[in-house]
């Protein structure tokens, strides 16, 4: 099954790129619920597993899931998974409710309002706004129902609260730091003598960046050009812009930096894959090759990223686990059901993708 292929990956085939495993870690230093959607893929080839110690009979169990956007490929992954494995556990279809924010946070308040009027007994939510969990977490404690965050991280303060006030209250997802320096290392791998066409003996880079206010774009960002910078390369950005997750704003992005520098961009760093796509499709009307003059690289190894990995036409990307983060969100709301409880932050690793391990990746998420 899916999940047991991830776990030969990790602590095979990708032992040298990154920790295998993903588990529970201890804390580090519109409207409403009408708009109830099937899943937008088909399920999985293979029912996914469910723990034994997890597994039961949850038919009377409303789920309450609140996603920041449906048009959002990788969110659409992770719904469709989790909705998948909490029908494994134990949990009816009719009674799993997973609304579109629409990426629209007033959207997300009231849909997250009407869930607690309808009494559901917990609420999964991938917040529009990050800067929002205090609000939404005050909101869904005062009514007592358990609240797992997912994809879209609280800040550390935020999350202090949930432990100070022993609130069922977690977050589970990747961290966005991991994400980023294995961006950074894709490139730093290649080596100054391939990346540098210019000669001037630096990296010159453009980045394109999602939501600003996300924690992930903000990390991704940050800790891709560390990584260089720790491996003693000289950068030089030339460009910086919001492309908001989206693949044709990327596209537009992209175009313009390759019209204003031409030949002086060597690598172009994108936050996510549907931007990188939107880039790639930019680098080819300009007539640039990547692997050759220029290199590329994303997050979240969709499909169609994964096998311009393979064709070499993208240099890299990040895989973000889906199916463990949608499966510990899921035995997270299960173990609260159950009253055995959670860690407040339960973390899950990404995993680097180069052209020696993307068929394997494709091969698990197809």
């Amino acid at each position: 099954m899916k999940k047991k292929v991830l776990a030969a990956l990790l602590s095979a085939a990708m032992v040298a790129t990154l920790l295998a495993g993903c588990g529970k870690k201890a804390e580090e230093p519109a409207t409403a619920p009408a708009e109830t959607e099937a899943p937008a893929e088909t399920p999985a080839e293979e029912p996914a597993e469910a723990p034994e110690e997890a597994a039961g009979d949850f038919a009377d169990k409303k789920v309450g899931v609140c996603i920041y956007q449906f048009s959002d490929n990788f969110m659409t992954l992770f719904r469709t998974e989790l909705e998948n494995y909490l029908i494994s556990l134990g949990f009816v279809k009719e009674n799993i409710t997973i609304v579109d924010g629409q990426n629209d946070q007033a959207t997300q308040s009231d849909q997250i309002d009407r869930f607690i009027q309808q009494g559901v007994d917990v609420l999964i939510i991938n917040p529009v706004n990050s800067s929002s969990a205090e609000t939404i977490t005050d909101k869904v404690v005062g009514a007592n129902i358990p609240l797992v965050y997912i994809n879209r991280e609280p800040d550390e303060a935020e999350q202090k609260r949930w432990a100070d006030n022993d609130w069922n209250v977690t977050y589970v997802g990747c961290d966005a730091r991991q994400s980023g320096t294995m961006q950074g290392e894709l490139i730093a791998d290649l080596g100054l003598e391939t990346i540098d066409k210019n000669g001037n003996g630096k990296i010159d880079y453009i980045m394109i960046q999602g939501d600003p206010e996300n924690i992930d774009a903000q990390y991704r960002t940050e800790f891709s050009v560390k990584a260089l910078e720790d491996a003693g390369l000289e950068v030089n950005e030339l460009f910086n812009q919001v492309g908001n997750w989206q693949q044709v704003e990327a596209q537009t992005l992209v175009a313009n930096a390759l019209g204003q520098f031409t030949t002086d961009i060597e690598v172009v760093f994108c936050n996510n894959d549907a931007m990188a796509l939107g880039a790639l499709q930019a680098i080819d009307a300009a007539g640039r090759k990547v692997g050759e003059d220029i290199f590329l690289v994303g997050v979240d190894a969709l499909s169609e990223a994964l096998e311009d990995v393979i064709a070499g036409t993208m240099t890299g990307t990040v895989f973000n686990d889906h199916f463990s983060q949608s499966h510990n969100a899921a035995d997270a709301a299960v173990n609260y059901l159950t009253g055995a409880g959670n860690e407040h932050k339960i973390s899950c690793d990404y995993v680097k993708v180069t052209k020696d391990n993307a068929q394997e990746v494709l091969d698990m998420v197809k």
